[in-house]
């Protein structure tokens, strides 16, 4: 092979940048390699999965039994019989079927034996020795070919992961400039039915890397979940890389395949951290894995009277703290199950208990739920009771009537642990056990005073903050807005808030709304503040979120149960959306109680109405919720205190609040729209009572229902003002004018649909308009934004949107792309409805070229000011220099420096308005002209594309760095690189044709032959280029060849 070959292999192929370090690592980390043909062999055919001959040898390794003092081997029948069962059928779907498996990795089975006696028993065999993790064999295969489930062809995963012959792990990798996310479709595909379920049904891990860029996941885990591992353990991770990279600096990958399948890691996620929920198989996030280490470390530590150590993990609302206590539970039982532990989950709210109660028996974790006190201290004296929920209200009877436990192995789990009630009722507690060790969970942070007072739970074990999930992507950031709408409202007021309600929308529509507010004109005064309410709030959803296809629902948040019901009779009246209330019953105490016998009368109807259609208060609930969570019909959820906790609605994306709250109630209310969920980008929190002052997450400035008694450094990414969305859109509208920049003539929609038929960039052209649609969504239905951004800019941006989404219908029929954002088509119609398709819009023109000498003269002439005449030529020779940038970087380059010196020079006041002016004009003139004064040497003097090629070389040689930071090409001269740029126009030319730009083989060709020049080019002159240079010079070359050929 040449060297150039060799190098545009190393520089190129997938295979070369992730896969074979990868391998490498593997090998490092104790995994035998073996080779692809080998295993195919072994195998017998390429349906078979498991390494039939490796796992025999290692089952009757494992596996003896004693009898009689005698110790003995399985028969070969049942090593036999043991492989065909560990082969469970898919009949019963992936996941189940891949429970089933690791249920028998897990615990073994049992075969019967014939004894030296003539007797026959049982005994257990099993798969993987758990306890000694190398006793167990480990062997890594790339390329693994498997013949899929329908017959239909090969599937070929880049790398999989055995132990003891089992696939246990599969890894895709990609190239650096390949998307994970491909990784990650490829890797469900090859799940899917008809394609390789039979691989993936021992699957315990499974990642997609691209080197810089990893995700991890477990067997059929949905895309939206696949998540980024962060090592804890930075001193065990550099012990693991400095023996397992060498002689280059690691990679991301490196460090994730070690923290996630280095022999020890694979054997304790797999066996501790996997858990399935219901039929759905989960895998612990870093965050949980950590907090669990961290837990078992504090717990061995115990005090002078031999009591274990107490203490609280912080892990922010919507990152799994449920299921980290479940994996903490799972852990200790197995661990430390010579102690008998016994595990005692407590919560102060109904809902809760029942939630985390089902949690546990779903990760068949088999959890007694305490029914009353008596039955709590039943379930204490019962042995076989190993985990107990319960509320903390019931240790008020068990205080009273259970003599102390004094059991050091007691683990007391209390859940939002900061909770005032847990004040007397923690005494109660520590009545009964007094030994006991107390870990308290919180997902909201700890106030300044509670951080001093924390003595009762003991130390900060474990945090992961609003700002670790925000930037992990596992919950999504909040938008807050403040409507302030006064306890009573007038008549200015209300014409206000109809004036804000109208104010982007057309007269036809305006009148359509003021119609609808006629109806409610009658409302008696001390009603007429939650009518304004709720008809602001309807035309806010329903301008905004109910659409065809969208998914997305909303909550309010009232003061009062009356409230609640008074506000859901407004919104039938209404008749727009459906709505529906969770209360309690009126005997019991939410909110404040109305005093009114009307109010309570009202109430009453409500709950007995409820309880004619429900049967109970249970049913009730949970039919509502699950209608709210899983259903299509109910829109909005109309609650007072309950369901603002431990409620999990990954679909309710904006939150209305007209209930006073602070503190941790409002952190925790908040948490209801952070879930994360297909095509939401926010939560949004709008407001009613004003509770919030100052909002300003740069300044650490938080101030207003009480937040600001929090450490701001504990706040940061809980809440930002709805204002700071404007530099997100402005920043998605410039990326997507950017990725029309090689578009020459703006008024030829051809053109754009030819630059969108390459694939790449269809797909970015999707996601960035995507983005910038649901963006400049959320800045016309902000009344903040609206007002903050001006008219023009405003216009801009809806024009702008209407071309590009016509563009977008228009590409999508010719390209026949199907796969689309589905949850973007009902948004965005709306968005178009409500704000654009309404008006005359013309579509984008574009503005007089530079380079037309008589139209920009005279465009020139209509401009008043010299510095208005500088401005225009400044942007407009910008914009003409961005487009043709890479037909020839060093020319465009010189003359985007001399503009930035004349700007520069303006604004340092070192020159006059005029000379800004003639120093522009002369600009523009050299440049119509196309003069430069760039002195190219005399061999490419008549060659544009020569010199072209000599900018984009001579830039790259000038950069480049030698290992102690010298010059490489200073024993280069002019013509020499001149000369280079001469040959390189020659391998262009010969490989150029029509339709080259898309044909990948074309550039391959291209790539290898410029490769092979510049290594014999380097060679003849002594020069040391690296990969990365050499990549470098290859991409500019390329690209002002796809930008003049």
């Amino acid at each position: 092979m040449l060297r150039g070959e060799m190098m545009t292999r190393n520089l190129y192929n997938e295979e070369n940048i992730s896969q074979i370090p990868a391998i490498e690592v593997l090998k490092n980390l104790g995994y035998i390699y073996l080779p692809s043909e080998e295993t195919e062999k072994n195998r017998g055919n390429l349906y078979n999965v498991l390494l039939s001959d490796i796992l025999k040898e290692k089952l009757i390794e494992l596996n003896e039994y004693e009898y009689k003092g005698q110790t003995c081997k399985f028969s070969e029948k049942n090593i036999e019989q043991a492989i065909k069962d560990l082969d469970e059928p898919l009949t019963d779907g992936l996941v189940r079927t891949n429970e089933k498996i690791y249920d028998t990795l897990m615990l073994g089975r049992s075969y019967e034996e014939n004894l030296p006696d003539g007797s026959r028993k049982s005994f257990s065999l099993k798969y993987v020795d758990w306890d000694h993790v190398s006793n167990n064999i480990f062997h890594v295969v790339e390329e693994f070919t498997v013949e899929r489930e329908d017959g239909q062809g090969n599937v070929r995963p880049d790398i999989v992961l055995f132990v003891n012959g089992i696939p246990f792990g599969v890894i895709e990798c990609k190239r650096a400039s390949v998307e994970i996310s491909q990784g990650i479709s490829q890797m469900l595909r090859n799940q899917g039915k008809g394609y390789a379920p039979h691989l993936f049904k021992y699957s315990q891990i499974l990642m997609a890397t691209n080197k810089n860029e990893t995700k991890y996941a477990t067997c059929f885990t949905p895309k939206r979940f696949w998540s980024i591992w962060k090592e804890d353990y930075e001193e065990w991770l550099q012990s693991k890389l400095s023996k397992t990279v060498f002689n280059r600096l690691p990679t991301n990958q490196d460090k994730n395949i070690i923290s996630l399948f280095h022999p020890e890691r694979l054997l304790e996620i797999t066996k501790y951290f996997l858990l399935y929920d219901k039929n759905v198989k989960k895998i612990a996030r870093y965050q949980q894995f950590f907090a669990v280490k961290e837990i078992t470390k504090a717990i061995e530590k115990r005090d002078e009277n031999g009591n274990r150590r107490s203490g609280v993990i912080w892990h922010t609302q919507g990152s799994g703290k449920s299921l980290t206590m479940v994996m903490f539970s799972k852990y200790l039982l197995s661990e430390l199950s010579h102690y008998n532990p016994k595990v005692i989950v407590v919560t102060d709210r109904v809902n809760l208990d029942k939630q985390i109660n089902q949690t546990f028996n779903h990760t068949r974790l088999k959890a007694n739920r305490a029914t009353t006190g008596r039955h709590l201290v039943e379930l204490i004296n019962d042995n076989q009771a190993d985990i107990v929920t319960t509320l903390v209200h019931k240790f008020d009877t068990a205080s009273r009537e259970q003599k102390p436990v004094h059991s050091k192995e007691v683990f007391i789990l209390v859940d939002e642990s900061h909770r005032t009630q847990y004040g007397e009722l923690h005494i109660k507690m520590k009545q009964v056990f007094p030994n006991a060790c107390y870990l308290g969970f919180t997902g909201t942070p700890l106030m300044k005073k509670e951080k001093n007072t924390m003595i009762k739970f003991g130390e900060l074990i474990h945090t992961y903050t609003i700002a670790d999930g925000v930037k992990d992507k596992i919950i999504v950031p909040i938008l807050y807005e403040g409507k302030m709408v006064d306890q009573t409202v007038n008549r200015k007021a209300i014409d206000k808030r109809l004036e804000m309600i109208t104010r982007a929308l057309n007269e036809k529509q305006k009148e359509e709304v003021m119609r609808k507010w006629s109806q409610f004109e009658k409302i008696a005064s001390s009603d007429q503040r939650i009518g304004l309410i709720a008809f602001d709030l309807n035309e806010h959803f329903m301008q905004h979120y109910k659409t065809q296809g969208c998914q997305f629902k909303a909550m309010l948040a009232t003061n009062s149960k009356v409230e609640a019901v008074r506000y859901l009779k407004y919104f039938e009246e209404i008749g727009d959306l459906n709505a529906a209330v969770v209360i309690s019953p009126p005997d019991q105490r939410e909110g404040y109680e109305a005093v009114d016998e009307e109010s309570k009368d009202l109430v009453k109807r409500f709950w007995d109405k409820m309880m004619e259609r429900y049967g109970t208060e249970e049913n009730y609930e949970e039919s509502i919720k699950d209608e709210f969570v899983n259903g299509d019909d109910l829109d909005l959820l109309i609650v007072v205190d309950k369901l603002l906790t431990g409620f999990d609605a990954p679909r309710a994306t904006v939150m209305y609040v007209d209930k006073p709250m602070k503190e941790h109630t409002l952190l925790q209310a908040i948490a209801r729209v952070n879930r994360i969920c297909e095509g939401k980008d926010y939560g949004l929190i709008i407001d009613y009572r004003g509770l919030l002052e100052k909002l300003d997450e740069a300044m650490e400035m938080y101030s207003g229902a009480g937040i600001e008694n929090f450490d701001p450094e504990d706040l940061k990414g809980a809440l930002y003002d709805v204002i700071s969305i404007i530099g997100s859109l402005r920043q998605y509208y410039t990326d997507l004018t950017n990725i029309f920049i090689p578009v020459k003539n703006r008024e030829d929609l051809e053109e754009y649909e030819l630059l969108l038929e390459n694939e790449e960039l269809r797909k970015e052209f999707y996601e960035t308009l995507s983005k910038f649609g649901r963006h400049l969504k959320i800045a016309l239905e902000s009344e903040r934004v609206y007002n903050a951004l001006s008219y023009d800019e405003i216009n801009k941006y809806k024009r702008d949107f209407k071309f590009y989404q016509e563009l977008r219908k228009n590409v999508k029929i010719t390209s026949s792309d199907t796969i689309d954002h589905k949850e973007y088509e009902g948004q965005m119609q709306k968005l178009m409805d409500n704000y654009i398709a309404a008006e005359d819009i013309i579509r984008i023109t574009n503005p007089v070229d530079i380079l037309d000498k008589k139209g920009f003269e005279e465009e020139l002439q209509r401009l008043g000011s010299s510095k208005a005449k500088a401005d225009a030529i400044r942007t407009r020779m910008t914009r003409s220099i961005s487009m043709k940038w890479d037909e020839n970087p060093l020319y465009y380059k010189k003359f985007s420096a001399r503009i930035e010196e004349t700007l520069q020079a303006y604004k340092d006041k070192r020159i006059s308005e005029k000379e800004y002016f003639a120093r522009m004009n002369d600009l523009k003139k050299d440049y119509q002209e196309g003069y430069s004064d760039i002195k190219y040497p005399d061999n490419i003097k008549n060659q544009p594309d020569a010199q072209a090629f000599y900018g984009a070389t001579v830039s790259a040689f000038t950069e480049a760095k030698g290992a102690y930071g010298e010059r490489v090409d200073a024993g280069l001269s002019k013509e020499q690189i001149a000369e280079l740029s001469l040959q390189v126009v020659e391998i262009v030319a010969k490989h150029t044709k029509v339709d080259w730009h898309d044909n990948l083989d074309v550039h391959n060709r291209i790539d290898q032959e410029v490769e092979d020049l510049l290594f014999d080019f380097t060679d003849a002159n002594d020069i040391i280029l690296n990969f990365g240079q050499i990549d470098k010079i290859l991409r500019e070359i390329k690209t002002v060849a796809l930008s003049r050929y």
